[in-house]
């Protein structure tokens, strides 16, 4: 029996409140350790309920401007594998409930160890992955192990993702399906509510797994209206944008941190009134 996870605990309290999720990502070393490490502990005091990690990796395919720019300032500030994880654990340190999903690309996985990641992000308090390059047919190379550690492996299902696919997509998904409710790259564009509508309805003929909504969201009154319509909405490359904005000559300065903490408040203010 698959082991209960902090996504499966937090994702259960929030359905039984009559409210959606707010899932936030950043950029682990964005802009630089000490910072992305500031801002992750501020997070869930700020509103949110799910914090996306993003592993920083030099060619991230699916990624807009915003995000490819906080990889680069990222790896240029050093961040590595190693320090991504050592800042899981010490956001865990201070906090034992909010869940963390680490969310990238294969290859630094690969380069790190598979069975090594593994487990040091077990041990580091990971609580799910988001591996954009490992199609459902190589479930073997990383969505099994991780299963079987306790890590949730969560899936990316796209409007293109017809009823044939979709069952191929969730076989071992667990924690939530994220739904990238835009063709393209992330910070683009942004989906209409009636579409994401139709589309969670869908991925829940086939699925009982929460519905997470993702790709264009930047504000407030944006993740109201899909907080109406899915389990929870993820918003990435407007907070990643706020850190940007922030930044004097690409250093980070004292309205880095308040800067993401106010963005994320409005966001948790639009999808917590949602719903009556």
């Amino acid at each position: 029996m698959r082991p209960v996870t902090r996504i499966d605990t937090r994702l259960a309290k929030l359905k039984a409140e009559g409210r959606a999720a707010l899932v936030t990502f950043v950029t682990a070393g964005d802009p630089d350790p000490d910072t992305s490490l500031s801002i992750l502990k501020a997070l869930p005091g700020a509103g949110a309920d799910i914090i996306e990690f993003g592993m920083p990796f030099s060619d991230p395919m699916a990624e807009g401007p915003p995000i490819q720019a906080a990889d680069i300032r990222a790896l240029q500030a050093g961040q590595t594998m190693v320090r991504t994880l050592d800042m899981v654990r010490a956001f865990r340190a201070g906090d034992n409930d909010t869940p963390i999903v680490l969310m990238g690309y294969y290859n630094p996985i690969y380069i790190y160890g598979v069975a090594r990641f593994v487990a040091d992000a077990k041990a580091a308090g990971v609580d799910g992955l988001i591996v954009v390059d490992l199609p459902p047919e190589e479930d073997d190379e990383l969505c099994l192990p991780a299963i079987e550690a306790g890590i949730s492996f969560i899936r990316l299902a796209t409007p293109t993702s017809d009823d044939k696919r979709l069952p191929t997509l969730i076989r071992n998904t667990s924690g939530f399906i994220y739904y990238v409710s835009v063709l393209g790259v992330t910070g683009v564009k942004s989906a209409a509510a009636t579409d994401v509508a139709a589309a969670v309805a869908r991925i829940h003929r086939h699925s009982d797994l929460p519905v997470m909504v993702g790709f264009g969201v930047k504000t407030g009154e944006q993740a109201k209206a899909i907080a109406a319509a899915a389990e929870g909405v993820v918003v990435g490359s407007a907070i990643v944008n706020a850190v940007r904005d922030s930044l004097d000559d690409g250093k980070a300065t004292a309205r880095t941190v308040p800067a993401v903490t106010a963005l994320v408040a409005d966001l948790a203010r639009g999808v917590r009134t949602a719903r009556p």
